[in-house]
C-alpha cells in the first residue's frame, strides 16, 4: 500500500471539539468540580419513528426505516409489538416502528446538524421547550416531520412521518442538563413563549 492510498483518519466534529475545549471548562468553573467526569456529558441520543399506518401499508414502514437511516447516518432497528391489542387491530410481532441509537462521533455529528440545520428550518420556530426534562436529566423532543432534515429529498416522500428524540446525558440534575445543552447550542424558548 502506498502512502497517498492510506486512509486519512475521519475529522472530529465540531460539537466534540467544541465540548472538550469551550464547553468542559465553562461547566468546570460554573460547578466547582475539577474532575472532568464529575461534569455532566451527553452519553447518548436515541431517535424513534413509530409508524402506526405500517400495519395497513407495509411501503410506510421501510420508507420510515430508510429515511430514519438516512437522517441518522446508520441502518435503524426495526421494532415489533410485544403484545397484541385488538382495539388498534395489532398482533404480537407486527411491525410498528423503528429507532436507532447514536453514540460518539456520529451523536455529535447529529446534533450539530440538529441544531444548525434541522431546527432553523422549522416553520414559525421559536425555540424548544425547556421543560421537556424527565427530572433524571434526559432531554425529550419530538418533530413532527422528516422533511426538516436535508437529507430527505422532497420528491419521494409520500407522506410526513415525526419522530421522538432523546438526549441521555450522565447526570441526575435537570439544571445541569440544560446548562449543558444550551451550551451546546440547544435553542431553548424563553419561558413566555408557546
Amino acid at each position: 500500500m502506498t502512502a497517498e492510498a492510506k486512509e486519512l483518519p475521519a475529522p472530529t466534529p465540531r460539537l466534540l471539539e467544541r465540548y472538550k475545549k469551550e464547553i468542559l471548562p465553562a461547566l468546570a468553573k460554573k460547578y466547582g468540580r475539577d474532575n472532568p467526569h464529575a461534569l455532566p456529558k451527553l452519553m447518548k441520543i436515541s431517535l424513534n419513528m413509530g409508524v402506526g399506518k405500517a400495519l395497513q401499508d407495509k411501503e410506510r414502514m421501510k420508507q420510515s426505516a430508510e429515511q430514519l437511516g438516512l437522517i441518522a447516518g446508520q441502518k435503524p432497528q426495526i421494532m415489533k409489538a410485544k403484545v397484541a391489542v385488538s382495539g388498534f387491530r395489532l398482533r404480537e410481532g407486527n411491525e410498528i416502528g423503528c429507532r436507532v441509537t447514536l453514540r460518539g462521533k456520529r451523536m455529535f455529528e447529529f446534533l450539530d446538524r440538529l441544531i444548525n440545520v434541522a431546527l432553523p428550518r422549522i416553520r414559525d420556530f421559536r425555540g424548544v421547550n425547556p421543560k421537556s426534562f424527565d427530572g433524571n436529566g434526559n432531554y425529550s423532543m419530538g418533530l413532527t416531520e422528516q422533511l426538516v432534515f436535508t437529507e430527505i429529498d422532497p420528491d419521494k416522500v409520500t407522506f410526513t412521518q415525526g419522530m421522538d428524540i432523546t438526549f441521555v446525558t450522565s447526570t441526575r440534575n435537570d439544571d445541569e442538563s440544560r446548562d449543558l445543552l444550551r451550551l451546546f447550542g440547544m435553542p431553548f424558548r424563553e419561558d413566555g413563549a408557546k
